[in-house]
């Protein structure tokens, strides 16, 4: 497979700490109980369940599939560890009781560093039970599921150079709880070519969608549309069309519905290193009609997914979330998250997932955390993983990421961000101070802060001088100063 392909987002995803994959067709019967927590800050995907009387914010993060209950206001996550696959969620799907998640994770081959899928795991009962499978195909590597949609009793994979699959008998039948019950896969390709991902980009699937009987592929070659579960198919591309999509390759695709509005939006963008075609340009495609005329916006923009509230759509991208009331026509972006009450930002231009719970609640995934709103951006509430300090024998205090790099991580604003989190015992006040390896002061980054007693919290610091100037790389110290509360030490490693 070509390099262009590889997304580099899923970086910030995938919990590196896994070191194992599941055996295939493994059911795990007695599993641990499922986390109580946000278990990662890098939020991918996102789906919201409503039901009469709460929802259930499902998201597909870096250390596995998390789901938040509004109306408990509890988290639950599930992890390698109770029976999906290694590294970060790549996909999932869940409808009533049933979840289907994929996962990827990075490895090292002879040719160079690569992405591998890490299998599929199901569960028919909500999390309580869950059913691993081995990645489908020759090998996981470049081989990694990215969208999923279950149609009737067959389930779909996009797994991008393991191509386009879909089971080939009924997940529903009891045989498929027995552990030696083995799923067949069958590779489908949205043309008449036979199944050559190397030569042919419609065959590098990448998102999916079932929408009234009509299921939608989105390729590296670009939009597929089938009418009769993938027997035949129809292809729209930037080459093929009067008014075609922006770009080829399609990250992902969604449906809004509203009045008498059906509309699919595409995440489109350009393959010109490997289709010359340098017409083709990075943006968003929408179409009323069913794929047969496409109008394009939001030209240059690297949009990952889509949220609808109505007719409002949301388009998360690197530069941020975008919302238009006029079906595209115009756009607006939202400024930087902060959450003011408890004196915390989402430190990350770049916004993965999105979703809208009831009464108009919008929630908002990123690589740092997850975040929501329920009066169009004006007041934020952020939700966010981390250790806490200074319980079961945990330090006081300590940074992350680190090692850190100031070009690389919590990009906002052109700077990058580390954070010094800590815990207060008392109401105090806090002074921080970063030095050098020879104990010389390079900046005070906060000093006698009023904080409240028993509670968590976090310093931000953008590795700069107090003059303005971004240090050295190397060894550095910090002196967290809690007044009545003494002083606590750590070290951060900074790295371009």
């Amino acid at each position: 497979m070509r390099k262009y392909f590889g997304l580099i987002l899923i970086i910030l995803l995938v919990d590196q700490g896994h070191t194992q994959v599941l055996l295939k067709n493994t059911w795990i019967m007695d599993q641990p109980q499922p986390y109580t927590e946000l278990r990662s800050n890098g939020i991918s995907n996102m789906l919201v369940q409503e039901f009469d009387d709460s929802s259930l914010i499902w998201l597909g993060t870096g250390s596995g599939l998390s789901k938040y209950n509004t109306a408990t206001q509890q988290w639950t996550t599930f992890s390698q560890k109770h029976g999906l696959g290694k590294g970060g969620v790549s996909a999932f799907w869940v409808e009533r009781d049933v979840i289907w998640v994929a996962t990827v994770f990075d490895t090292t081959t002879s040719l160079g560093s690569f992405q591998a899928g890490g299998g599929l795991s199901y569960s028919l009962n909500g999390g309580l039970n869950w059913k691993h499978l081995a990645q489908p195909g020759n090998t996981p590597v470049q081989n990694t599921t990215w969208d999923i949609v279950v149609v009737d009793s067959s389930v779909w994979i996009t797994s991008f150079g393991g191509g386009l699959r879909v089971t080939g008998s009924d997940w529903n039948d009891p045989d498929w709880l027995s552990p030696n019950f083995d799923v067949v896969w069958q590779t489908i390709t949205p043309d008449e070519y036979n199944f050559d991902p190397l030569e042919y980009l419609n065959h590098r699937p990448f998102s999916a969608s079932y929408e009234d009987g009509v299921l939608w592929i989105g390729t590296a070659g670009g939009i597929n549309k089938s009418l009769d579960q993938g027997n035949t198919w129809v292809n729209f591309n930037h080459q093929n069309q009067d008014s075609p999509i922006s770009g080829n390759w399609i990250l992902a695709i969604a449906h809004q519905k509203y009045d008498d509005k059906n509309i699919i939006w595409a995440a489109t963008w350009e393959t010109t290193s490997e289709s010359e075609d340098t017409s083709e340009f990075r943006g968003v495609s929408k179409s009323e009609d069913f794929g047969y005329t496409w109008k394009t916006c939001l030209r240059g923009e690297s949009v990952y997914n889509f949220a609808f509230q109505d007719s409002v759509v949301y388009a998360c991208a690197i530069n941020g979330l975008f919302k238009s009331i006029d079906g595209g026509e115009t756009w607006a972006v939202f400024p930087p998250i902060v959450d003011y009450e408890i004196d915390e930002r989402i430190y990350s231009n770049e916004v993965y997932s999105a979703g809208v719970s009831k009464p108009g609640v919008l929630w908002v995934g990123t690589g740092d955390g997850l975040a929501s709103t329920g009066d169009d951006g004006f007041t934020w509430k952020i939700y966010r993983a981390f250790k806490r300090t200074g319980v079961e024998g945990e330090v006081r205090t300590y940074a992350y990421p680190n090692p850190f790099s100031p070009l690389r991580h919590n990009q906002l604003g052109g700077d990058g961000h580390v954070r010094f989190q800590y815990n207060t015992l008392n109401s105090t006040r806090v002074t921080l101070r970063i030095f050098t390896y020879a104990m010389e002061l390079v900046t005070t980054v906060v000093e006698n802060k009023s904080r409240p007693g028993n509670s968590d919290f976090t310093e931000i610091w953008n590795g700069k001088t107090a003059d303005g100037r971004l240090v050295a790389n190397g060894v550095y110290f910090y002196q967290l100063i809690l007044e009545d509360d003494g002083t606590h030490w750590g070290k951060l490693l900074i790295f371009d």
